[in-house]
């Protein structure tokens, strides 16, 4: 609905041809900015009124008083790859799992693997690779984000979020303690938790728009060529480069999958093909602009830099094993 409405604007209405790069950029644009923000205020409503009835403190203390073994990170991890969302579309999860008072290393784990594994980029990858390396891709993935949400989790970096998710996190505290002494029914706490839920859309929605405007300047307009020349097998530094390229491009992993076929069959190695699909869909320019909002640029920096160490060690990996 979303797509034949951002089809109909652009295309019908603005008159752009759906052939011309920058038509399309307009169309990403325009449909990816509805999608975010329409997915943000949704996830933002329905964790408000779990917190409304779960409170943060609560959650904190059951977390805090269980073992779990490294289980809450596989399951946010097999969270992340069965929820089919783009690194920019994860983001809003994102910041409703901070603001629930998950651990910021268990949110990190979903963070990960969410754009790098879904059903759609499964099956085109089932399609264009055979199941042997889906199935490795699958594993990676899950792994990749259990392996970096540990490690983030571990360096207790909670105080390098932004002042206006520990505000939206005190808010929400003190509105439901509120709410719990008041005993209010739930039809009253609805219009709070729909205006916290605007006041969380609001907070982000330019750091969405800049974000995604990278995003669609750079859609389409690189040539796969450009790629093949710099990623071959015969250079040993291909799985690092391929990496620092894809770092500027945007695309969810369904788009990205058919550019990799064809980058696989001029010749680039398959471990680094698949870091420079890992790098497109979880390291991108466009979210680290949207991360600016929920977490300090130090803290964007030890993100990107640890979910980077892992995709080079994965495709140098892959090289090796396939």
């Amino acid at each position: 609905m979303i797509q034949a409405f951002a089809d109909w604007l652009v295309y019908d209405l603005f008159g752009l041809s759906p052939e011309s790069h920058f038509g399309n950029a307009v169309n990403f644009l325009f449909y990816d900015s509805i999608k975010i923000i329409v997915l943000l205020f949704a996830i933002s409503v329905v964790m408000g009124i779990i917190n409304a009835y779960f409170p943060i403190d609560r959650l904190r203390r059951y977390l805090a008083s269980r073992k779990f073994y490294g289980l809450e990170y596989f399951f946010a991890s097999l969270f992340g790859a069965i929820t089919p969302f783009c690194s920019c579309s994860s983001i809003p999860l994102f910041i409703g799992f901070v603001k629930g008072g998950i651990p910021l290393g268990v949110t990190f784990a979903f963070l990960i693997t969410s754009p790098l594994v879904n059903e759609v980029a499964v099956a085109m990858f089932a399609g264009a690779f055979g199941w042997r390396i889906t199935g490795i891709y699958i594993a990676s993935g899950i792994i990749m984000g259990m392996l970096g949400g540990m490690l983030l989790g571990k360096m207790k970096l909670n105080h390098l979020l932004t002042p206006w998710v520990r505000q939206i996190q005190v808010q929400s505290e003190e509105e439901t303690a509120a709410w719990e002494s008041e005993k209010l029914p739930f039809f009253k706490r609805l219009p709070t938790i729909i205006r916290d839920a605007w006041g969380i859309v609001k907070g982000v929605l330019i750091y969405i728009i800049i974000g995604i405007a990278i995003g669609a300047g750079i859609h389409g307009f690189v040539p796969d060529e450009f790629f093949a020349q710099w990623m071959g097998k015969g250079n040993w530094y291909a799985v690092p480069l391929s990496v620092l390229l894809a770092v500027p491009m945007y695309a969810n992993a369904a788009g990205i999958i058919p550019v990799i076929q064809v980058l696989v069959s001029k010749g680039i190695a398959i471990g680094t093909a698949l870091a420079f699909m890992m790098a497109v869909v979880g390291l991108s320019l466009p979210e680290a602009t949207m991360l600016k909002k929920v977490m300090t640029w130090k803290l964007i920096g030890i993100f990107f830099g640890v979910v980077t160490a892992i995709i080079i060690f994965s495709g140098y990996l892959f090289n090796w094993v396939l």
